[in-house]
């Protein structure tokens, strides 16, 4: 084996709630896990401010903090985590390759898959600007810092409608800004949202700037495609709803997937179509993607992980021994 090459029994790729959770577990079951942590360590929630929902954090937590209490944690039980993406896999032959940064080759006997997905933004440097500070792509983990207070929201699918009428029980007023003169959202979904009496359907809407004093968001400057009408609507709170990428082209062809990219898993497991390689987190989940739910699968990742090494361990001896006898 050369010395770009290393053999590991079980190798994490991501970072984030879900990988550090997994390497938590693994690292504990004397898996001696490896974790590269991707181009972002720590994941969606090290570019987010305060959390409140994750238990055990009484008092909110900042996220770049919570993600580097997990990465204490899974260090402390052994895990070795590194710097570096994945470039190319190789889950054809066992042990399982991955090549990473392009130069150095593991071969692993178990793989997770732990690598997240990236929330769609509109592309404004403003946006970006404010991010953390009255700009969310989750309305689920933010809404509740805008109690009382009025907010926009810009999206037309189903996960738009549903965020803009979860606002409207927090918000004052919620305006949600439609691209088009009608949603993408299912009927049901729309019918929610048009029989919320403080959710206001703004049509032909499109958002050319987020609005603040330097500090917060205090509006947002949209136009009317159709009139060519442009104002500003006061509100200190913008909600990013178009979607969401998951970070798994590089598994295309080769691990199974729904047609947005989230990679498909045995329902109740986090076993893939590949035997030895699991997948956690926000890669497979496009329901809930939150902090808390994405660690609950890094732990089924591990514990399956650890299940499937023992049980071919046990299946290599019962061999070895069938064939002395």
């Amino acid at each position: 084996m050369s010395q770009d090459t290393e053999h590991v029994k079980c190798l994490i790729i991501g970072s984030g709630p879900a990988g550090y959770t997994a390497a938590i577990y693994a690292a504990r079951a004397d898996l001696k896990p490896v974790l590269y942590t991707g181009m972002i360590a720590g994941g969606q929630l090290t570019q987010t401010t305060d959390v409140e929902n994750f238990p055990g954090y009484p008092q909110g937590i900042m996220g770049p903090e919570m993600m580097e209490d997990f990465r204490k944690q899974a260090e402390r039980f052994g895990t070795d985590i590194r710097f570096g993406y994945v470039s190319s896999v190789d889950f054809t032959s066992f042990p399982r390759k991955v090549v990473v940064d392009e130069t150095v080759t593991i071969l692993a006997d178990t793989v997770i898959i732990s690598t997240g997905a990236s929330a769609k933004w509109l592309g404004l440097e403003s946006e970006q600007k404010y991010n953390g500070f009255g700009v969310s792509a989750c309305a689920v983990c933010d809404g509740f810092f805008f109690k009382g207070q009025d907010v926009a929201l810009v999206g037309a699918g189903d996960t738009a409608a549903e965020e803009a009428t979860y606002l409207a029980k927090l918000c004052r007023k919620v305006y949600m800004l439609v691209r088009r003169d009608e949603f993408r959202a299912s009927k049901a979904m729309v019918n929610r949202v048009l029989a919320t009496p403080n959710i206001e359907v703004v049509y032909n809407t499109e958002t050319k700037e987020i609005v603040g004093d330097g500090q917060a968001v205090t509006g947002v400057k949209v136009l009317n495609n159709k009139t060519g009408e442009e104002k500003v609507i006061d509100v200190t709170g913008f909600f990013v709803a178009i979607g969401h990428h998951p970070n798994t082209d590089i598994f295309k062809g080769i691990i199974d997937m729904d047609e947005t990219g989230y990679i498909k898993t045995v329902p109740g497991t986090t076993q893939t179509n590949v035997e030895g390689v699991f997948c956690c987190g926000d890669a497979q989940d496009s329901v809930y993607r939150q902090a808390v739910t994405a660690a609950g699968t890094g732990c089924m990742a591990a514990l399956e992980a650890e299940r499937y090494l023992a049980a071919k361990e046990y299946a290599e001896d019962a061999e070895v021994i069938a064939k002395a006898v």
